[in-house]
């Protein structure tokens, strides 16, 4: 089998990258939920257990659950390794007063690999760290500030920091500092955990590419055809150079389809308010049916071509995915009221593990019930303290390998 294979959003899945919330999300603080990209607290006890409950369906559906722990943990058992990790680690933390990085190493260095990539995860406080002193300017400034390095409370939605792509990934720069620590530790889980280090995986984008590109805007329609999202956290740039990397490649996709959407809070990527569930079947937030605007993107020569889309999103899908005609079931239904609720909730964000087969989360119980109408199977998982986090299902998971549509 090989370590990477996903050229759809909804072919049979066999094997998905998850994070179980951890003390990352205590140590998120009222006053500092902006700077952490959060809006509430999640009670992490809670969250935990509907994680596993999560990743139990998962597993009773056949699929093989790894977490970014564990595979982060096989990529650093060579010293040198580690070593490196924790040197980049500090650095793209922000920390660069050579007494204070001294310190943080000697801390970390204590540690066994287990509770060094769970403290890189919860975040350091000041309090942890022998002998705490203002090394510069910044403790001056920032006297009040808990933390020596920020928690990393935004890491369950695993989704985000690279995407599984065709036989290859998308390794992302992600739109904020905060989240930007995220992807290296994918960087090591590729370029040194025995699975994936001796097997060539090519990388779509890189990290240290310029412009932001976030996996929750990239959806596989199927296997020729790519949606990318130009959202609140994806640049256009960055979806051309995407493009021209990806459409260049010995692959089979030819096109990518460029989604415009609102850029805000509310609809940070295409996947809050547009994912697949079947062949021909799609959810979408209703509020953005009439002003989405989508482009072509096809490589001519060594160039990337555009062009304007000018139909209805229905019908611009059904064309590129061949089909007579493609249902689109809508977010909360025809109430208003309930869409934008229903939305803020991640309704509109399923995972699908199999054609027609999707997670859902419970407390959007409007459009499940549109879902099962439609036909789609659902498995409804509990999401009081998850959803806090502004993701859904598809947010909090990463697919691997899932089976080729036939």
């Amino acid at each position: 089998m090989n370590p990477i294979n996903v050229t759809s959003e909804i072919g049979r899945l066999k094997k998905v990258l998850l994070h179980r919330p951890g003390k990352e999300l205590e140590n998120l603080m009222p006053d500092y939920l902006d700077r952490l990209l959060f809006d509430d607290i999640p009670y992490l006890k809670i969250a935990q257990e509907e994680h596993d409950v999560f990743a139990k369906v998962l597993r009773d559906n056949g699929v093989d659950v790894v977490y970014v722990e564990d595979l982060l943990k096989g990529a650093i058992e060579k010293e040198e390794v580690k070593e490196k990790l924790i040197q980049e680690f500090i650095r793209e933390a922000g920390i660069w007063h050579e007494e204070r990085c001294k310190g943080i190493k000697e801390y970390l260095g204590t540690l066994d690999n287990s509770d060094l990539i769970k403290k890189m995860i919860s975040g350091i406080r000041k309090t942890e760290i022998k002998d705490f002193t203002r090394r510069g300017l910044v403790d001056y400034l920032d006297i009040d500030y808990p933390f020596v390095i920020d928690p990393l409370p935004n890491l369950y939605f695993t989704r985000d920091p690279f995407a599984a792509i065709g036989k290859g990934i998308s390794l992302h720069k992600m739109r904020t500092s905060t989240r930007n620590r995220e992807t290296l530790f994918t960087k090591y889980i590729f370029n040194h955990h025995p699975n994936y280090e001796n097997e060539n995986v090519p990388f779509w984008y890189d990290r240290t590419d310029k412009f932001s590109l976030e996996g929750g805007d990239i959806l596989i329609l199927n296997k020729n055809i790519i949606g990318v999202g130009i959202s609140q956290r994806t640049d256009p740039t960055a979806i051309e150079i995407f493009a021209k990397n990806v459409l260049k490649a010995d692959n089979d996709f030819n096109r990518i389809l460029a989604f415009d959407i609102p850029k805000n809070r509310s609809f940070m990527h295409l996947d809050t308010v547009f994912t697949m569930v079947d062949h021909d079947k799609f959810t979408i937030h209703p509020n953005i049916e009439k002003t989405i605007t989508i482009f072509s993107l096809t490589l001519d020569g060594d160039h990337i071509k555009i062009e304007k889309e000018h139909d209805r999103l229905d019908y611009i899908l059904a064309k590129y995915l061949e089909l007579d005609k493609v249902e689109l079931i809508r977010c909360g239904g025809k109430s208003p009221v309930d869409a934008a609720r229903e939305q803020w909730n991640d309704g509109s964000n399923t995972l699908a593990i199999a054609p027609g087969e999707v997670v859902v989360y419970s407390r959007n119980y409007v459009t499940n019930k549109m879902l099962q109408e439609s036909g789609v199977k659902t498995h409804i998982i509990p999401s009081s303290e998850l959803s806090r986090g502004r993701g859904g299902p598809r947010c909090m998971s990463m697919p691997l390998v899932r089976e080729d549509i036939k």
